[in-house]
C-alpha cells in the first residue's frame, strides 16, 4: 500500500486504517490492474475506486444505477473537499454542459453516471477525448439475468473494455452467489481481473423470522417501539396496496411511516425517499422497488411484512440495514399466503422455462432458511460460499433456539387427506376436512364420510397452516396454481406416507406480547452515557444538513458523533482524531462541535464525590492533572472537572491547578467577564486568540462562580 493512499484516507476521509481487503484493492488499481469485490454492504466498497481515483490521473468515472444514490455520493464527496458530480436525467441541459465542460478540462476527480446516459455514442465521444483514471461499475450483479436485479443496460458495459482497453476497471457488488459471479466476470470481459472477496458476514445485523399468526401489523408495530422508536427503518411488502395500508396504519399509531412503491407518482416517490435520507427517524414503507444503493448509514432496521423471493434479495434488502456497523435488526414475519403467491407469481411470469427453474430453486433455498432450526447466519453464508466456524449468537435460532417435534404421524394424516380429498383443493379445506367441520361443502362432496375426517383434531387450524406450509417449503406438496391453489403430492412424500422415513419439523411457536431486550443506537455499547450531549450533537447536525439541504450523515455518521460523546474532544487537534473526521470537515464543522462538547463540559454537574476525591488526593500529593489522568485511565477533562469543583469549594487553589502566574488568571478572568455568553467559554476561547485549552478556562470560571460547575 502506498504512502500517498494512506495520506488520503486519513486526510480527505478520516479513517486512521484501511479495512478487509481495502488496501490490496486499491494498490491492484492504482497500479493499473483490474479487479471484480465482493465485499458486505458497509463494509467500504466505495472507498476501493474513490482513493485510486484521487490518486491516478485524470477522472474516476462510476457507473451507478439510481439518481438517489448517485446524488447522496456526489453530496458526500463535495463535503468532503472531493471534486466530484453526476451526469443523469435529473440535470437542465445547461447544468449537463457544465459538467461536461469541468469533465473535458479535467477538473473532475469522480463523475458518477447511469449505465444508460454512458451507453450514449455522444458520451462514449466525449470520453474519448479526456483523460479517464479508472471506471468503477457498482452494484455489478445487476449485469446477471439470474440475479435479483437484473439491468438489461447492464450487458452492454463489455463496451468499455474494447474502447478503453488501457483503463483499469473494477466491478463491485455485494451480493452474487457463484453463477452471478461467473457471468459478472463473463459479460464484462473481467477474466484478467483479480478477484477480492471479503466475504458476506454483516455482524452487526440480528436476523430474525417468525411465522405470520393473523397479527403481522400488531407485532410490526411492538418491535418498533420497543426497540427502535424514533429510529429510522425500512419495512417491505410484496403488495402496492399492503404498502399503503401499513404506511397509513403506522402513522395513525404516532410513527412517522411514509409509502414508497411504482404506483406513486415520480414527485411524491423522489419527496418520500428525500424525506427518507434527509430527515432522522422515518420509517419508509415500500415495495423492493425501493433501496438498492440507498446510502443512508443509519437505517437502524428492516422488516419484511412477507417473504423475499430469494436468499439474494433478502440479503440485499436487509443489507440496507447497519451500514453504519452499529447494531441492527433484520426482522421477518411470513406465512402460508405469501408462499403461494410467491409461486403463483412464477408460474404466471413470461420468462422462459429455465428461468423459473432457477427461480423455484431461489424460493425453495428462501423457504428453508426461513425454516431453519440451526444459525441462520452459517446458513446465509454457506448459500454464498462463504464460512462462519461456529454458531453466531446473533440471529433468533442461536438466541432462543427453536424447539423440534417429531411431525412424522401428523405429515402422514395431512398428505393422506390431501390424496383422499383429491389432490384438487387448498389448505383451508384439507385443514377443515383434518379437523372434522361439519359444512356444507365438506357434505356436498362427501368427504364427511373418508377416512381422514376429524382425525386432526389433537392440532389446531394454526398449527395444522405452519405444518402445510413447511410441507409445502420442504418439497413433500407442491401447490397447482392453474386449481385454484389445489395441494398434489410429490414423489418425495411418497416415503414419508409410506413410513420409511421420519420427518422432524420446527416447532410453532405461539407469538409472545412481552417485550424484547431494546437496543438502542446511543447506549448499545454502554459508553454513550450521556444522551443530553448524544441529542445536542444530533440537533447540531440535523440543522447544519437542513442548511445545505443534504441528508444529515452526509455532515457526519451516528457512529462519530458517538465517539465524539465517548471522547468528548476539546480542541481542533483532539476532534481530528475520531473517526471520519477528515481535514474539509473539520474546518468546515469543528468549531460548532466543539463548541457544543466544551457547552457540555461547562453545565455538568459535578462527579461523584468518591471519584472526584480520589483525584484530590492524588492532586494533593503533587501529580498534575496529565499524570493523574494517566494514573487514573480518564480523560483529562474529566479530572479538570473534578479540580473545578475542587476549586468552586475552595479545597484547591486556582494557581495550583493551572500552573498559571496571577497576572494571567487576572487577565483570562476578564475575558470571561467579557466575553461569556450565557455560560459560553467558545467566545472567551477566541477572544484569547484559542491559546488557553477550555479546562483552563472551566478552573478559571469555577474560581469566579458559586455553582457547580
Amino acid at each position: 500500500m502506498s504512502e500517498q493512499a494512506q495520506q488520503i484516507l486519513q486526510r480527505v476521509f478520516g479513517f486512521s486504517q484501511f479495512r478487509l481487503q481495502q488496501d490490496e484493492i486499491i494498490a491492484q488499481l492504482q497500479n493499473g490492474g483490474e479487479a471484480l469485490v465482493l465485499m458486505p454492504t458497509g463494509g467500504g466498497k466505495s472507498l476501493c475506486y474513490q482513493i485510486p481515483a484521487l490518486i491516478r490521473e485524470g477522472t474516476g468515472l462510476v457507473v451507478s444505477p439510481l439518481i438517489a444514490l448517485m446524488q447522496d455520493q456526489v453530496n458526500a464527496l463535495q463535503q468532503l473537499g472531493v471534486r466530484a458530480a453526476y451526469l443523469n436525467s435529473s440535470l437542465s441541459q445547461q447544468e449537463a454542459q457544465s459538467v461536461e465542460l469541468q469533465l473535458r478540462q479535467g477538473e473532475l476527480d469522480l463523475l458518477y453516471v447511469a449505465p444508460e446516459r454512458l451507453m450514449m455514442p455522444r458520451m462514449l465521444s466525449l470520453l474519448e477525448c479526456t483523460k479517464i483514471a479508472l471506471f468503477a461499475i457498482d452494484e455489478a450483479h445487476c449485469v446477471s439475468q439470474w440475479g435479483h436485479d437484473f439491468r438489461p443496460e447492464y450487458i452492454q458495459l463489455s463496451v468499455l473494455h474494447e474502447r478503453f482497453p488501457e483503463v483499469p476497471r473494477i466491478a463491485l457488488t455485494a451480493t452474487a452467489d457463484t453463477p452471478t459471479r461467473r457471468e459478472i466476470i463473463q459479460r464484462l470481459a473481467l477474466e484478467d481481473a483479480k478477484i477480492f472477496v471479503s466475504g458476506f458476514d454483516r455482524p452487526n445485523i440480528r436476523y430474525r423470522i417468525s411465522e405470520n399468526q393473523g397479527n403481522a401489523r400488531d407485532r410490526l408495530l411492538r418491535f418498533i417501539r420497543n426497540e427502535h422508536d424514533g429510529e429510522a427503518g425500512i419495512v417491505y411488502c410484496l403488495s402496492r396496496k399492503r404498502v399503503d395500508e401499513t404506511a397509513a396504519w403506522l402513522s395513525s399509531k404516532g410513527l412517522d411511516a411514509i409509502p414508497y412503491h411504482a404506483g406513486m407518482s415520480a414527485q411524491d416517490r423522489q419527496q418520500n425517499q428525500a424525506r427518507f435520507l434527509r430527515e432522522d427517524g422515518v420509517i419508509i414503507v415500500a415495495t423492493i422497488a425501493f433501496g438498492m444503493g440507498i446510502d443512508k448509514p443509519d437505517v437502524r432496521f428492516v422488516a419484511h411484512m412477507n417473504l423475499p423471493k430469494s436468499l439474494e434479495a433478502y440479503y440485499q434488502e436487509t443489507g440496507r440495514a447497519g451500514r453504519d456497523g452499529l447494531p441492527a435488526d433484520a426482522w421477518m414475519i411470513y406465512g402460508l399466503q405469501d408462499v403461494i403467491m410467491l409461486k403463483q407469481m412464477q408460474e404466471n411470469s413470461d420468462t422462459d422455462e429455465a428461468h423459473k427453474r432457477v427461480e423455484r430453486h431461489k424460493l425453495d433455498a428462501m423457504l428453508g432458511f426461513c425454516e431453519l432450526t440451526s444459525c441462520r447466519r452459517q446458513a446465509l453464508l454457506r448459500y454464498f460460499d462463504d464460512h462462519l466456524d461456529e454458531p453466531c449468537g446473533n440471529c433468533d435460532t442461536c438466541i432462543e433456539p427453536p424447539e423440534t417435534w417429531d411431525a412424522t404421524v401428523a405429515a402422514q394424516k395431512a398428505l393422506s387427506c390431501v390424496h383422499r380429498t383429491g389432490q384438487r383443493f387448498g389448505v383451508n379445506y384439507v385443514v377443515d376436512v383434518l379437523l372434522g367441520k361439519d359444512n356444507s361443502r365438506i357434505q356436498g362432496f362427501g368427504h364427511d364420510q373418508l377416512s381422514t375426517f376429524g382425525i386432526g383434531k389433537e392440532l389446531d387450524q394454526n398449527d395444522w397452516r405452519n405444518l402445510f406450509r413447511q410441507l409445502i417449503s420442504r418439497g413433500l406438496l407442491k401447490v397447482d396454481i392453474e386449481a385454484y391453489g389445489g395441494l398434489q403430492l410429490t414423489e418425495t412424500s411418497r416415503p414419508v406416507l409410506r413410513g420409511e422415513q421420519a420427518l422432524h419439523l420446527r416447532k410453532f411457536v405461539k407469538s409472545s406480547k412481552t417485550k424484547s431486550k431494546t437496543r438502542k443506537t446511543s447506549n448499545v455499547y454502554g459508553k454513550v452515557a450521556d444522551e443530553k450531549l448524544w441529542e445536542a450533537l444530533r440537533e447540531l447536525r440535523a440543522d447544519l444538513a437542513r442548511q445545505q439541504g443534504v441528508p444529515a450523515y452526509v455532515i457526519f455518521h451516528d457512529a462519530t458523533l458517538m465517539e465524539m460523546v465517548e471522547r468528548q474532544p476539546q480542541t481542533g487537534p483532539q476532534l481530528a482524531t475520531i473517526t471520519g473526521v477528515g481535514e474539509r470537515k473539520l474546518e468546515a464543522y469543528g468549531d460548532d462541535f466543539l463548541e457544543v462538547i466544551n457547552n457540555h463540559l461547562s453545565e455538568t454537574s459535578a462527579p461523584p464525590v468518591d471519584t472526584a476525591d480520589e483525584t484530590l488526593q492524588l492532586f494533593r500529593l503533587g501529580m498534575n492533572a496529565e499524570s493523574i489522568s494517566q494514573q487514573r485511565g480518564l480523560t483529562p477533562s474529566t479530572i479538570y472537572s473534578h479540580l473545578a469543583s475542587a476549586i468552586q469549594k475552595g479545597d484547591a487553589e486556582l494557581q495550583d491547578v493551572t500552573g498559571l502566574e496571577e497576572s494571567t488568571l487576572i487577565t483570562l478572568r476578564n475575558a470571561i467577564d467579557q466575553y461569556a455568553e450565557e455560560g459560553r467559554l467558545k467566545p472567551v476561547y477566541e477572544a484569547l486568540g484559542e491559546e488557553y485549552d477550555y479546562n483552563i478556562l472551566r478552573c478559571v470560571k469555577a474560581s469566579m462562580q458559586g455553582e457547580v460547575i
